[in-house]
């Protein structure tokens, strides 16, 4: 009897890796397909419960990313180390092509309003929050990365997509991240 349940908790195991595996990820054929030349993405737009960023010119929908998240998503950052992804209206601060994650762009958390409330509980408010590709060396994972969260709080894209973003985003583009 002991063996047969140690079979199905086996069993039971292999199938969450593999519907783990297999979760389709949505976008894919969006994904195939770059941005005209020209565009100048002026505004993102981050609906977290979709695990989705959205890229506008103006007000034009130009692309829709699947991305990945901070591995505690739920709610908004208010603290170093709580691995939550931020929610309000930021900007696309800095650019940085020689990142430990392919390439990156900053987002200007944490504002005002962030470090005054982490500062009122005595804590730091973090910082370093980005929008980036895979870890540098684990790039033949490819949009795998993208099955599950695994930042510290950032916005994780796949290395193509982070070069395309780098390329369109302008600088000081405003980033709304939603619940």
């Amino acid at each position: 009897m002991k063996k047969f349940v140690l079979f199905l908790m086996g069993l039971t195991g292999l199938a969450g890796v593999i519907f783990w595996w297999w979760k389709p990820i949505s976008s894919l054929e969006n994904a195939a397909l770059p941005l005209p030349e020209n565009a100048q993405i002026t505004r993102l737009l981050v609906l977290k419960s979709e695990r989705k960023m959205l890229a506008y010119e103006n007000n034009q929908l130009l692309k829709s990313y699947d991305i990945a998240l901070g591995f505690n998503p739920i709610g908004h950052k208010q603290f170093e180390g709580d691995g939550k992804t931020p929610e309000g209206i930021y900007r696309i601060n800095e650019r940085n092509p020689n990142s430990a994650y392919h390439k990156n762009l900053g987002i200007s958390y944490p504002n005002q309003q962030d470090k005054d409330y982490a500062q009122s509980q005595g804590k730091s408010a973090g910082g370093l929050i980005k929008i980036h590709g895979i870890k540098n060396g684990l790039g033949a994972i490819g949009r795998n990365h993208l099955r599950s969260d695994w930042t510290h709080g950032c916005i994780a894209v796949t290395n193509e997509e982070i070069d395309e973003l780098f390329r369109h985003v302008i600088h000081n583009a405003e980033i709304e991240i939603r619940p």
